[in-house]
């Protein structure tokens, strides 16, 4: 309907006008309302509110459109026709499972996400954006584009070789320091791996890419089988980027374009071209590649496989990488690349927060949060709100086993209309859906219609806390209806169009489960 909408005011507007619509909290403001007069009337010098009242005498009021008011200091508020409502109604009805996807678009977009070191468990903030980067992927695929979801391994380098001293240090064969993991994870395994660690006491890298490797394995079953996060990929650092010489090409291609210069013994990459704070090392003065040329060898390899845009979804330790990621994306040709970057997670229990230190092993690991919080309800939470704000995790209120948790309150609201569908003695395929006209009706009617536009907009803008606050809305609007209207002891015609109603809320319910990766229970 906001297509509909928007293609309206487009016939009216001069040429070229960006025509943005938004949904008001308060239905006294209209069903959709527009503010496209501020920037028309910045141009031609006008008053707001007589280029509003202008523009709203050319929009006729199409079939769709109820009424139409301008409002102060220049917005154009509009009201729907309750059968545009209706009419959307049969389209959920019809198109079911499919209602609110996409067309199949051409772009290849590559969604890189967790990608935390193996050098210990998952932290809660990796959660976090495993389960981002998860329900990112599906809105975009339930828009019609071509997702991978790629994990990139680090599995070589200094990290892994701090891993393999923290576990001889773990054994006493070593001085411990400040920089070691100190993690029960790590006595544990060096304990377990003793001979092997004695045998190899000096071959720090051979031991900590050995704990590397089954630390990742633990990674993926924490990930994909206990906390159901769907990933195409595991792209290894070492295999795939050093092995395969990308690191080298990446270094040509920056050589032919007169962008790497020698200073200290080391060389350098002009990365402040493209909008860095300073240029970095791409060669260490003894030659070996850094970071950073790893970095730019995986772009070139996203690249080269066809991707035109790449997310990748960083963790709160990583504000200072953006510039120079960025950078290299530029540098190797990548059309389009964004970085989300997640912030902490608090954990809070009985309202105190939790203190944890991942360096010194004082943390609650991801594992065992999903060992003892339901999947759906650590999912849903941990989405709640944008990334980039700290997420204050209720620990009490995720046990919650009851509507005040909100994960159950909107499965509860999908149930209830499913008892409805269960127990219905008639009919909802021929219901004339003209009948929907109560307050209750129309606004039910209308929060379903804005399921297409939210999976739209999430996906434009990657806010997938849209997802979880529809979520909630809808169940509270649905609940809302159960309570106050009737299918039961009403003239059967009515019941019919309600029942229809109940269908169409029960197919969102699906739909959205789905995007967000939750179950959709039978019973409660």
């Amino acid at each position: 309907m906001r297509d509909k909408l928007s293609a309206l005011l487009r016939k009216t507007a001069p040429k070229g006008t960006e025509i943005g619509l938004n949904v008001p909290e308060d239905e006294k403001f209209g069903h959709y309302s527009t503010n496209v007069v501020f920037s028309l009337a910045k141009k031609s010098g006008r008053p707001p509110m007589d280029v509003a009242r202008e523009l709203a005498e050319k929009v006729k009021l199409a079939g769709f459109l109820k009424r139409l008011e301008v409002a102060p200091p220049g917005f154009i508020n509009f009201w729907l026709e309750e059968r545009a409502f209706q009419d959307e109604l049969r389209e959920i009805l019809k198109k079911k499972n499919s209602y609110g996807r996409g067309k199949r678009k051409k772009d290849k977009i590559q969604v890189e996400f967790v990608s935390a070191n193996p050098t210990g468990p998952l932290t809660l903030a990796n959660g976090r954006g495993g389960f981002l980067g998860d329900v990112l992927s599906n809105t975009l695929e339930w828009n019609g584009f071509q997702v991978e979801r790629e994990y990139y391994v680090n599995d070589t380098g200094n990290q892994i070789i701090t891993l393999g001293k923290s576990a001889a240090a773990a054994l006493g064969l070593i001085p411990a320091e400040e920089s070691f993991y100190k993690g029960d994870y790590v006595r544990r395994w060096a304990s377990v791996n003793a001979a092997f660690v004695r045998r190899n006491k000096e071959k720090f890298l051979k031991i900590g890419q050995k704990a590397a490797a089954e630390f990742m394995r633990n990674i993926k079953t924490t990930l994909t089988k206990k906390a159901g996060i769907k990933f195409n990929r595991f792209t290894s650092e070492e295999k795939q980027i050093h092995k395969k010489g990308l690191t080298k090409k990446a270094m040509e291609i920056f050589r032919k374009k007169g962008l790497v210069y020698k200073k200290e013994g080391a060389e350098w990459l002009k990365t402040t071209t493209f909008g860095d704070d300073k240029d970095r090392v791409v060669i260490t003065s003894d030659g070996f590649p850094t970071y950073f040329l790893a970095d730019a060898g995986h772009y070139l390899e996203t690249k080269s496989r066809g991707f035109s845009r790449k997310i990748n979804i960083l963790g709160p330790d990583h504000f200072g990488y953006v510039a120079r990621i960025q950078a290299v994306a530029k540098l190797v040709g990548l059309a389009e690349s964004t970085i989300i970057i997640t912030q902490l997670v608090r954990m809070l229990d009985k309202g105190e927060r939790l203190k944890m230190s991942k360096r010194k092993g004082t943390f609650i690991t991801f594992n065992e949060l999903i060992n003892e919080v339901p999947p759906d309800v650590a999912r849903f939470f941990f989405l709640t709100i944008a990334p980039e704000t700290h997420l204050d995790f209720d620990l009490d209120l995720a046990k919650e086993k009851s509507q005040k948790n909100p994960v159950y309150y909107a499965q509860y609201a999908y149930v209830r209309a499913l008892s409805i569908l269960k127990k219905a003695k008639i009919s909802a395929a021929k219901a004339d859906l003209r009948l929907l006209s109560s307050r209750e009706d129309i606004s039910l009617l209308r929060m379903l219609a804005a399921f297409p536009e939210i999976i739209e907009d999430a996906a434009s803008d990657y806010g997938v806390q849209r997802l979880t606050r529809y979520a909630r809305e809808l169940a509270r609007i649905f609940h809302d209806f159960y309570e106050k209207e009737r299918i039961i002891g009403v003239p059967k015609n009515l019941a019919a169009a309600r029942l229809a109603l109940v269908k169409a809320t029960v197919q969102v319910f699906e739909n959205l489960f789905k995007i967000l990766g939750i179950s959709a229970p039978q019973k409660m």
